[in-house]
């Protein structure tokens, strides 16, 4: 059999052929164009030696033993190359379909991680065998991306697991692991890490010689029955509605994919495949998930790599780790440390407090263990890390201390010259101060090169992201140090320059600030709310102003009023400032105290204070719907590009990334920079000069963006 670029072949005196994809000058094999022109001719030999042959086995010479489609090339397509993306993804599917009804058993060797068009591979074959690693993900993730599964994964899935099994993989791209693939009938058969993968594959042929796929069987029906079964039909009537509410009809994938999967199950399997291509090349030529692909996947990855990171720093992790303040934020950041075996002190001003922030853990672990997601002995030893502790000397040797007290200058300031000594040495200095600028603070240390801020997010159990702070004076190799260590707990750092708010906390106050001038500009608050979660934020402004607290939200505006009149910047809108005095003053601060823009009676849902339709009376004509929108998407991409301008920013991913991670800016949009990028900068500038003119300068458009529109230059 010939050699192909992106194959070895090898065919034993069994008369079974190995082939094994190792794709030269790629880390990872991909379903780029060379390698769908190379399967389709292996598919053509296969068919001119079938009778010679007696089994197929599919492996890889990779780490990974797919890495699905080659997404340099996908977030290329545009609506114009429709015709031949449709034939291109056609012509490949049409050779996996005949492969799989070539008449001799194919089985997969799965000796990694199969993603996305891995694993539509892998199912093309009659059966697969994987080796047992619970490191190895499997699954269709092509969801979160924007996308759907365009190789078949869609109609295999279904016909293997029935509709409504097959949902969590195609509808939230869930991945999953050999174990669960096995228990799920998706693989026939684990072999033990170590063993020989090819060997396992042969024995299999040679013990059961499957070689025809079941939907090819005479009378074949789908598990758990087509659109026209009963429990069937009552998913398919009320899916798209739950999926609407999800999506607010920003994400056209999860909508497409369900739409393939139930039309799938109505024809034949040829006819299926090619409507599941239709729907992927709408989706693949889109905007959304040009988006979604530049920040979620090539975004990300550069952070990971450590791109902002300075160069010619050894790498670091920090072993021992001090924690001060038992709150919320303090222990969070010590279970962050500890869950990933990072001893860690935790310190507050008495023993019985720091223990109430160990608790925190604890409850997080009980919670996971009775999902059976931890083990008794693994929670025990995750706590053991924790050490609750009043005195400072405890903290003597940390290699990393972060002090995560109230927003109180002076109080950080104490307790920085009072544990800062109990460093290691080399050790660094942290603040998870949320907006107080890091230079200032610094001035508190004995040595500011060794200061820095991590802004972590609430809850940090579960966000991803750590805003990470340079002083004026921060070290390089500080800097260094933090990105790993955040890093090293499984999070994702951004790196921003020192200035009031950073970049998070200043732009999302935009949005804080935007709904409630939306307020007093006459718009009744449930559209407030409403838009805002169409748009694509995870919740209106009005119930995350009540989840802050309204006196911490007019405590910070009041001093970022104080700066930016110094520094000639536009500032809050005051009417946004009057309408959280007013609810404040009302005895009304927000969700911990049972009222605030929303009333939280006991066991029920929350619901808006009906007093604020009095307090602030509805102009229906005053804000078109339209507008509120903009306002509410605008206003926080502008102030992302004023720190752009101003170099608290110095990297596009970064203020895309961290807009979607830490702010809850729309996924769809791909970030407030790729925002203006998509909608068009020039587009943009016009759309921010009309909202200045009707509402305001904040709107209008910096002198940044004014050149990359002059000049028609995106962002990049």
């Amino acid at each position: 059999m010939t050699n192909l670029q992106s194959f070895r072949i090898e065919r034993g005196e069994d008369g079974i052929t190995v082939v094994t994809i190792d794709m030269s000058g790629q880390g990872a094999n991909t379903m780029n164009a060379r390698f769908q022109a190379d399967f389709i001719e292996l598919v053509a030999q296969f068919e001119a030696e079938r009778e010679t042959t007696t089994g197929i086995i599919l492996t890889s010479a990779k780490k990974t033993f797919f890495a699905g489609g080659d997404l340099e090339e996908l977030i290329g397509y545009r609506r114009d190359d429709a015709p031949r993306v449709f034939a291109a993804v056609g012509a490949l599917k049409h050779a996996m379909r005949r492969l799989e009804r070539i008449g001799r058993p194919v089985v997969a060797a799965i000796n990694g991680a199969a993603l996305g068009g891995g694993w539509e591979l892998a199912l093309c074959a009659h059966q697969r065998i994987c080796t047992d690693d619970a490191r190895i993900e499997l699954g269709l993730p092509e969801v979160t991306l924007g996308l759907l599964p365009g190789a078949g994964g869609v109609v295999r899935m279904v016909r293997l697991l029935g509709l409504q099994r097959a949902a969590p993989y195609l509808l939230e791209g869930q991945r999953f692991r050999p174990a669960d693939a096995l228990a799920a009938g998706l693989v026939q058969r684990l072999v033990p890490a170590g063993e020989d993968l090819v060997a396992a594959a042969r024995a299999l042929i040679a013990e059961s010689p499957v070689a025809q796929q079941p939907w090819d069987t005479e009378g074949f029906r789908i598990p758990g029955g087509g659109p026209e079964n009963p429990k069937t039909a009552q998913m398919i009537s009320v899916a798209p509605a739950a999926l609407r509410a999800k999506t607010r009809g920003c994400y056209p994938a999860p909508e497409a994919v369900l739409a393939a999967a139930v039309d799938s199950t109505r024809v034949d399997v040829d006819t299926a495949l090619r409507i599941e291509t239709r729907y992927f090349v709408e989706l693949a030529t889109g905007q959304i998930a040009k988006n979604m692909i530049g920040t979620l996947w090539f975004g990300l990855n550069e952070i990971k790599r450590g791109a902002r990171r300075p160069q010619g720093v050894p790498a670091w992790q920090a072993k021992r780790v001090g924690v001060l303040g038992a709150g919320m934020m303090g222990a969070g950041i010590a279970w962050a440390a500890a869950s990933r075996g990072i001893d860690t002190v935790l310190r507050d001003v008495t023993l019985e407090r720091a223990e109430k922030g160990k608790d925190y853990s604890r409850k997080l672990l009980d919670k996971r263990l009775a999902r059976g997601a931890t083990t008794t002995e693994k929670r025990d030893a995750t706590l053991a890390r924790i050490t609750p502790a009043a005195d400072v000397a405890a903290l003597d040797g940390c290699d990393l201390i972060i002090e995560a007290v109230f927003e109180q200058r002076a109080l950080k300031n104490t307790v920085t010259r009072e544990a800062e000594p109990m460093l290691a040495p080399g050790g660094v200095f942290a603040s998870n101060t949320s907006t107080l600028p890091i230079t200032g603070l610094a001035e508190a240390s004995a040595d500011p090169a060794r200061f820095i801020g991590l802004h972590f997010f609430s809850p940090v159990d579960k966000m991803q992201l750590v805003e990470i702070i340079k002083g004026a004076r921060t070290s390089p190799e500080t800097l260094a140090k933090a990105c790993d260590f955040v890093q090293q707990i499984g999070k994702t750092p951004i790196v921003v320059n020192d200035s009031r708010g950073f970049f998070t906390s200043r732009v999302f106050g935009t949005f804080t600030n935007e709904g409630a001038a939306l307020l007093a500009d006459g718009v009744p608050a449930a559209v407030i709310e409403n838009l805002a979660q169409q748009a694509g934020m995870p919740v209106g402004p009005l119930a995350v102003m009540d989840e802050v607290t309204l006196s911490l939200i007019l405590a910070v505006a009041d001093q970022a009023a104080r700066d930016c009149a110094e520094a000639g910047l536009p500032n809050t809108p005051p009417s946004a400032l009057d309408v959280v005095r007013r609810v404040a003053e009302a005895g009304r601060i927000g969700r911990s105290a049972g009222a605030g823009f929303y009333d939280y009676p006991a066991d029920q849902p929350k619901a808006l204070w009906p007093g604020l339709g009095e307090a602030f009376p509805v102009r229906p004509e005053a804000v078109p719907l339209d507008d509120v929108r903009d306002r509410i998407l605008f206003i926080q991409a502008i102030e992302s590009v004023r720190c752009l301008e101003e170099g608290v920013l110095e990297s596009i991913t970064e203020a895309n990334v961290g807009s979607i991670f830490g702010i809850g800016f729309p996924a769809w949009t791909g970030g407030v920079i790729q925002f203006i990028n998509a909608t068009g900068v020039a587009a943009f500038c016009t759309r921010a000069e009309q909202l200045a003119a009707r509402y305001g300068e904040r709107f209008a458009p910096p002198a940044l963006l004014r050149e990359k529109a002059a000049r028609g230059e995106a962002f990049r």
